[in-house]
């Protein structure tokens, strides 16, 4: 019988290889690489600068998914707003931390792990990774996985895909802060789907009766999962009120009002000593028109003619604020 030939196994597994992107659909252009709003800015700079920020990403995250053929971008723009506002503007970490292994960095962990894609793009627009990256994503043997994984991409702090496990794995690092007696705060981003696991609920029992007071939960409430409706599946409301029966300062907000959002996020950690969960009241798809709150957009390719109606549609946006200035 012949024997299979054997592969040495490479020493550095799991690290990064190179890829070529020459074999890859290029952008339009690359996602600009926006610098960490000044604390000196006026409101209405930040403001400005989270939308511009905000609706490159989307630019970029569907170009993305367009050339590599996969992707959950209806999720994924839910989330942009949320993700930009906390890499541009709240979290206190940045590539200098990440490199370092600064242990008083701020930690961030993408509960909803298969909206990876815009997490690679918000890296990239903040610095945490080259703009050229997001070329690779999903290709053999890029760093840029389906899912996040922290043996890839130093900025991701936690392997997250499974859902149900990014909010207890947050918990975790919370408790951990509070060992290390550090004032480093922990932000988890879940998807409401993703809130019908039970590894959840006992999490947000853990954290309330631990009063972990600078761990933050967002919730992406865009009401739809894969294939359904979430109440359709099963309703979680009354949400806020189970929350705060847990033990946890609940807040509402519009998940794409960059002020409200901001507002939310500084709010943490709150004077009553208590964790803080966010409800976001999002549309998947956001704002893009086929797209927004259409359930088939949970994991759904865009045709080429639809990538360049989005683009058309994101470029709009972003030239009548400008030109209405």
């Amino acid at each position: 019988m012949a024997m299979a030939s054997v592969v040495p196994m490479d020493a550095n597994a799991g690290l990064v290889h190179p890829v070529d992107t020459t074999l890859l659909a290029a952008p339009d252009r690359e996602i600009e690489v926006f610098s960490r709003v000044s604390p000196d800015a006026s409101r209405e700079e930040v403001l400005e600068t989270l939308r511009r920020a905000s609706l490159e990403v989307r630019r970029r995250g569907i170009q993305t998914v367009g050339a590599a053929k996969a992707g959950h971008i209806g999720g994924e723009f839910s989330i942009s707003d949320a993700l930009v506002t906390l890499y541009l503007a709240v979290l206190n970490v940045s590539p200098e931390q990440v490199e370092a292994g600064d242990p008083d960095r701020d930690r961030l962990v993408l509960s909803k792990g298969h909206a990876a894609n815009a997490l690679y793009t918000v890296l990239a627009a903040a610095g945490f990774i080259s703009p050229q990256a997001l070329r690779t994503f999903l290709q053999p043997e890029s760093m840029l996985n389906g899912h996040p994984a922290r043996n890839k991409v130093k900025a991701v702090e936690a392997n997250t895909g499974p859902l149900g496990h990014g909010l207890p794995i947050a918990v975790g690092m919370a408790i951990a802060g509070e060992l290390d007696g550090s004032d480093r705060r922990t932000f988890v981003l879940l998807g409401d789907g993703e809130l019908q696991e039970g590894s959840n609920w006992e999490a947000l029992m853990t954290a309330g009766s631990r009063h972990l007071s600078r761990l933050v939960a967002l919730v992406d409430r865009n009401r739809l999962q894969q294939g359904a409706a979430v109440a359709d599946t099963n309703d979680l409301e009354p949400l806020a009120d189970k929350l705060r029966a847990f033990g946890w300062e609940v807040l509402e907000v519009d998940g794409h009002d960059h002020g409200a959002l901001l507002d939310a996020f500084e709010s943490a950690p709150a004077a009553s000593g208590k964790p803080t969960f966010i409800i976001a009241h999002t549309d998947k798809g956001h704002p893009v028109s086929y797209m927004r709150d259409n359930v088939a957009w949970h994991h759904k390719v865009p045709t080429p003619e639809q990538v360049t109606q989005a683009l058309e549609e994101l470029d709009a946006l972003m030239n009548s604020k400008e030109t209405a200035q």
